[in-house]
């Protein structure tokens, strides 16, 4: 999943950052809220970091402006501010959740994971799908108990495939969320292709894969079972 974090201690941001990098999510960086609204210019987002003391735009406005932007990200404000008056004014503009500092990384991560389970309806971390388990938390799959290895983007792909199954996504959206970077043309999406055909290929050997199907012209989904 792609982030943008927002955030003008350089030391903190260097340190979430490097954390988030850590736990397989793909990073944007911004000092500022000029530099934030470049990024989001010109990218779609899963989440947006955002710190409300930022040096040339009150963080609030800041988060008016990025929902603009990027709708449906998932927002959450990162501040020293420990007034209940801003707490629930970021709330109300839209914000997920709201972390005062100085906060844990591993809570921030926890939180992230449950607002992605509430968004994408999941109850717990386990997802099945055909005859596989998909543990998106401990990054696993499994059939009939049996761990099956897949390299970080096979499973990266499969499980944000999986986040929004049974909607199609595009060559562009999977690699601008997972690889970080925008197709230019039709020979640079032959990575993305290479990678459903591996990751068919591993889950093939165990059980049918017929769930993950071919958009032709568009990309691929997870198709819901019966």
């Amino acid at each position: 999943m792609k982030v943008l974090l927002v955030e003008d201690e350089k030391t903190l941001a260097l340190e979430v950052e490097l954390f988030l990098k850590k736990s397989f999510y793909l990073i944007d960086l911004a000092h500022t809220a000029k530099k934030a609204l470049e990024f989001l210019d010109s990218n779609a987002y899963d989440f947006v970091l955002l710190d409300l003391g930022l040096p040339d735009m009150d963080g609030l406005k800041l988060l008016l402006e990025a929902k603009k932007y990027n709708p449906d990200a998932a927002y959450i404000i990162l501040t020293a501010r420990g007034n209940t008056e801003d707490r629930i004014k970021g709330l109300d503009l839209g914000a997920d959740d709201y972390l005062p500092k100085p906060f844990s990384l591993p809570e921030l991560h926890s939180r992230m994971q449950a607002i992605s389970r509430r968004k994408y309806g999941l109850i717990n971390s386990e997802v099945s799908i055909g005859e596989f388990m998909v543990d998106l938390q401990k990054r696993t799959i499994t059939h009939e108990q049996t761990a099956i290895e897949l390299s970080k983007k096979e499973f990266d792909l499969l499980s944000y495939l999986l986040l929004h199954k049974n909607r199609p996504l595009t060559r562009m959206q999977l690699c601008e969320h997972i690889w970080g970077n925008f197709i230019e043309d039709e020979n640079d999406s032959n990575y993305i292709d290479a990678h459903v055909k591996n990751l068919r290929k591993k889950l093939g050997a165990f059980a049918s894969t017929e769930w993950l199907e071919t958009i032709r012209g568009v990309g691929y989904k997870i198709k819901k079972q019966a």
